[in-house]
């Protein structure tokens, strides 16, 4: 469906039903498949046929959906994972080994922090956090020989953040290494990083793709451009023979278009089975075909409350690229003209007492630890999602103390304004 608009590939993308088949994805739940004889399936372990042998690995419903992320994002292979933190984990972990490196943007959600900086730190895989903002020179610095890969969100959570996604992807190919990039918060309705440069695109699709708080999963889509014999002394898993697949390179037998998230697949999935529930996947394809009408309410309501937070004397600051004084505005303006997301984030002038006062008296938000939902929820970072971080690791991550981050649901405008402003109301 290349051929086709975002919005008729968000509903018709992925599958296309023959003469009598089911017109909804059909939801194979089943851990086996059965074959005639053991030559046939020999096959599917030699990686010389296509199919499926057991769903630990791949499953024909998640195939589906991940064959309409790899349209939607404009790229040539995709795999759905069990959740947002195994896709970046299975990204990296698919060309960095211990003792080598990754560069990361350091305003990135607390929990894939955490993931590289502290769990991928005991894999003996080290990373050098820049900020977003960094000079050139700043962001040279931070490669090294041994540097694999590159990482940043297109819109950072919860410090909103705009990744200047071209400049990154310019920097790790001058070092001969991928970018990756997670897209969750804009989805690929607002922005598509691959035409931007980078290679890979990673997303929790709990949060809008879903965007009913029904099914926990992530995504893996890779675009094909990235050469990766082009660089093969630093891919090996990629450019050399994989003895445990009776000496296939990746790279050689399935091109650029299929290399990465084959060996994905057959290694990783393999030996760590993070993979997403068939049930899950359904549900994932029916938040996927409304994702293009839900995408613009978040926006028009994310906008309508910062720009209220903006005039309000209790608190101190706002975060929303949407706004002219933002200054990820001019950014936001070149990688997301049609609007970002419904999250804003705001600090409010007491701290976090101020924010625990507010959030307790709201009535139509929830305090929850999701974000990007139909419903309106939610949370102060510092003390959820980024409890783990020190003080040090929080300002550098631009997560204040006192920072409420809510994700504005479908609801009216004019109704979340009100619930947000009684709720400002009872802070003293």
């Amino acid at each position: 469906m290349s051929n086709y608009e975002i919005e008729t590939k968000c509903v018709q993308g992925g599958y296309t039903p023959g003469n009598g088949e089911p017109r909804q994805i059909p939801i194979i739940q089943s851990t086996t498949f059965k074959y005639n004889t053991s030559e046939d399936m020999g096959k599917l372990f030699d990686l010389e046929a296509s199919g499926y042998f057991y769903t630990r690995l791949q499953n024909p419903t998640n195939d589906y959906v991940a064959a309409k992320l790899a349209e939607l994002e404009g790229g040539t292979a995709a795999m759905l994972t069990s959740s947002g933190q195994a896709a970046n984990f299975f990204s990296l972990f698919n060309i960095c080994s211990c003792g080598q490196h990754i560069v990361s943007s350091s305003t990135i959600y607390g929990g894939t922090f955490n993931l590289i900086s502290v769990t991928m730190a005991k894999m003996g895989i080290e990373c050098t956090f820049v900020s977003p903002d960094c000079s050139d020179e700043e962001l040279e610095a931070a490669f090294r020989p041994n540097t694999r890969a590159v990482f940043g969100e297109t819109i950072a959570n919860p410090a909103l953040t705009v990744f200047d996604i071209e400049r990154f992807a310019q920097a790790a190919h001058r070092h001969g290494v991928p970018l990756i990039v997670d897209n969750t918060f804009a989805t690929p309705v607002n922005c598509r990083p691959i035409e931007w440069g980078a290679d890979i695109v990673t997303h929790s699709t709990t949060k809008y793709m879903d965007g009913h708080g029904a099914a926990v999963g992530g995504a893996i889509i890779d675009s094909g451009k990235f050469d990766w014999m082009a660089h093969a002394d630093k891919f090996p898993g990629l450019c050399t023979p994989d003895d445990s697949y009776h000496g296939i390179t990746y790279a050689e037998k399935f091109g650029l278009g299929g290399a990465f998230i084959t060996k994905c697949t057959a290694q990783l999935m393999r030996d760590f089975g993070s993979i997403q529930a068939p049930q899950n996947a359904f549900l994932l394809n029916l938040g996927l075909e409304s994702l293009h009408v839900r995408m613009a309410r978040h926006c028009e309501n994310g906008q309508a409350v910062a720009e209220f937070l903006e005039k309000h004397p209790k608190v101190a600051n706002v975060r929303y690229c949407g706004l002219p004084g933002d200054p990820y505005y001019k950014l936001a303006q070149k990688y997301l003209p049609n609007g970002s997301c419904g999250v804003v984030s705001f600090e409010l002038k007491g701290g976090r007492e101020a924010a625990s006062t507010f959030m307790a008296a709201l009535r139509l938000a929830a305090i929850e630890t999701h974000v990007a939902d139909a419903r309106t929820c939610c949370l102060n970072p510092a003390t959820s999602t980024h409890r783990q971080m020190t003080d040090e690791q929080l300002e550098a991550a631009g997560i204040p103390a006192g920072l409420v981050r809510m994700s504005c649901g479908l609801e009216n405008a004019k109704d979340l304004i009100a619930d947000i402003s009684q709720a400002l109301d009872q802070i003293k």
